[in-house]
């Protein structure tokens, strides 16, 4: 495993989805099987293409920056910050379990929504 790989081929895979390319994302960085865990997409490569050509038409104006990333032995963390339109902004963890060919096999994922007030003085990103 090459932990280091694994982490830029997690991020160059979630931004190249997340930019409008998912079907070029899945071609470089996907294995031969894409487990999903988040409830609101379809397991499956078609099922992720399908998803992220969706919210990349609906939301055209939404931007994402990474701002963590966390590797041990197959696993990749992404900590991400994402503004969509409407001014709604969401913080997402996301991890991606990797193959021994060094492709992504499986991904899961918590996103949540940025409040306007916090009981403290911390940020989420």
């Amino acid at each position: 495993m090459d932990i280091e790989s694994n982490k830029k081929n997690a991020i160059a895979f979630y931004k190249m989805a997340y930019e409008g390319n998912p079907e070029k994302a899945v071609e470089l960085y996907v294995g031969n099987e894409y487990i999903q865990h988040n409830p609101d997409v379809e397991d499956g490569k078609k099922g992720f293409i399908e998803y992220f050509t969706r919210m990349h038409n609906d939301y055209k104006d939404k931007s994402i920056r990474f701002l963590r990333s966390v590797a041990e032995k197959d696993l990749v963390a992404l900590h991400t910050y994402q503004k969509w339109p409407n001014a709604e902004e969401f913080v997402t963890m996301d991890f991606f379990r990797f193959d021994s060919a060094g492709k992504i096999i499986e991904h899961w994922d918590s996103i949540q929504k940025i409040p306007k007030t916090f009981k403290h003085n911390n940020t989420m990103v």
